[in-house]
């Protein structure tokens, strides 16, 4: 791995897009990841398929830190759909006030509670379509439950792994979608099971928005991403 030079000058950044990566790249770039973390969680604390998907419509806009403050006590009481409404919305709202958007968020748990009793016998579906009827579930929501609580390769494209898909030049693309669908193609597939993870965590505390920490990067030497910072 590179390492910053020991002279006591400003660091230097640069700007624009980093190129798009060849196959052998990109192997050697989650290998690396692997390596580094080999097996990767995400940071949410549910305890089944419904408390995940719960934990994960709260943190939209929120910390899992602050969500998981919250949601200890709450999946205490209510760690089904059936518990779920019988908290109701006021108690709920309560119990996650901590939380950006709580209200609405309350009320999206609340109808999804509602809904998964309804029309899947008060399971989570294991289908991403279904997933993305309820509310409150997006695409990422649907994908992350997809990936943790049922095994499947799929890539939830967050604001981390939007931003290190395009440093390192493994996915460019507008939308979180189009990322989504590229790294499905240049990922490996002994990788895509844990993909998002590692892509998460490296952006979480490595390959940060503002300033990144290359110094810690364990894949430095590959990276061509403009916003390196280069030793000096």
């Amino acid at each position: 791995m590179a390492k910053r030079s020991s002279a006591h000058k400003p660091a230097q950044k640069t700007t624009g897009k980093a190129k798009s990566r060849a196959p052998a790249e990109v192997f050697e770039i989650f290998s690396r990841l692997r390596q580094q973390r080999p097996e990767p969680e995400g940071e949410l604390e549910y305890r089944n398929p419904f408390t995940l998907l719960v934990a994960v419509v709260l943190s939209a806009q929120a910390t899992d830190v602050g969500v998981n403050k919250a949601t200890g006590p709450l999946f205490a009481v209510a760690d089904t759909p059936e518990k779920m409404l019988a908290l109701g919305e006021d108690r709920l709202r309560e119990m996650i006030r901590t939380i950006g958007l709580y209200r609405t968020k309350a009320k999206n748990v609340i109808e999804l509670a509602r809904r998964l009793i309804a029309d899947h016998g008060g399971k989570v579906p294991r289908d991403r379509e279904a997933l993305m009827k309820l509310p409150g579930v997006g695409r990422k929501t649907a994908n992350v439950v997809l990936n943790i609580a049922f095994g499947e390769p799929t890539i939830a494209v967050d604001t981390h792994v939007f931003r290190i898909a395009h440093r390192l030049g493994l996915a460019n693309g507008k939308t979180p979608e189009e990322v989504e669908a590229r790294l499905n193609v240049v990922v490996p597939a002994e990788f895509r099971r844990h993909a998002h993870h590692w892509l998460i965590l490296h952006g979480r505390y490595v390959c940060q928005a503002r300033k990144p920490k290359c110094e810690q990067c364990v894949v430095f030497d590959l990276c061509r991403s403009p916003d390196r910072i280069l030793p000096v």
